[in-house]
């Protein structure tokens, strides 16, 4: 159960826009959620291995910083939209219509220009790494046990270039923001203040409790 999301849908071409661009960064999230969830079970392995068997798992390092490149990109564009990063609201919290929407548009543009030149340097170093002529397709790999490391440094600009997509779409909805005024626009994360989002909280794990409960209910009937 997730928490509530407090971007606004409609049926306008921008919404459609977002919500299509939503289903890759959901599926790149839960592709970095499945990341993690490996990197956790790889671990677990390494310790029991380690104490029943003295063997560790091989590569374990390896494999770990292959997993971190990848699960710590994946999300960013998904976390954007939806806005969950960190942010100081001390300012923009006090902003309203037209003068809101202004510092959210320059804010965005400059995020805009910088993940420009991240997917800039990050496609170039991946490139650095990628030789179709040599083994596994890499000139590069890991000291431990030689995983190709293009994969991970790949993750990396097709993760900016999803965000500098989810950029493009709020600078379109900011901007839109900007022409017809309002408190409460389509396409990008709404400020919210500390009560509405701890009763989003709230309600989310009121939600998971009252699933667990009912699957309890279940068992406990079919017993």
């Amino acid at each position: 159960m997730t928490t509530p999301s407090s971007v606004l849908t409609d049926g306008t071409t921008l919404s459609r826009t977002d919500r299509a661009l939503l289903k890759v960064e959901a599926a790149l999230n839960l592709a970095s959620g499945i990341t993690i969830f490996a990197l956790v079970l790889l671990a677990i392995a390494n310790v029991l291995m380690r104490k029943f068997l003295n063997l560790p798992v091989p590569g374990y390092i390896d494999w770990t910083e292959q997993f971190m490149a990848v699960f710590a990109f994946l999300g960013l564009a998904y976390v954007q939209r939806e806005g969950g990063h960190i942010r100081m609201d001390l300012l923009v919290g006090n902003l309203k219509g037209r003068v809101l929407w202004l510092f959210e548009f320059l804010s965005v543009l400059f995020m805009l220009l910088v993940v420009t030149a991240l997917i800039y340097g990050t496609w170039f170093h991946f490139m650095r790494s990628f030789d179709f002529g040599a083994p596994n397709w890499s000139t590069d790999s890991s000291i431990d046990i030689s995983l190709p490391l293009w994969p991970s440094k790949l993750a990396v600009p097709v993760a900016f270039a999803v965000l500098w997509l989810r950029l493009v779409v709020q600078l379109w909805a900011y901007g839109r923001g900007l022409r017809l005024g309002g408190d409460a626009i389509v396409g990008v994360p709404l400020p919210e203040d500390p009560a509405e989002q701890a009763s989003k909280e709230a309600a989310s794990v009121g939600a998971i409790g009252a699933g667990t409960e009912l699957a309890g209910q279940t068992r406990h009937g079919s017993d």
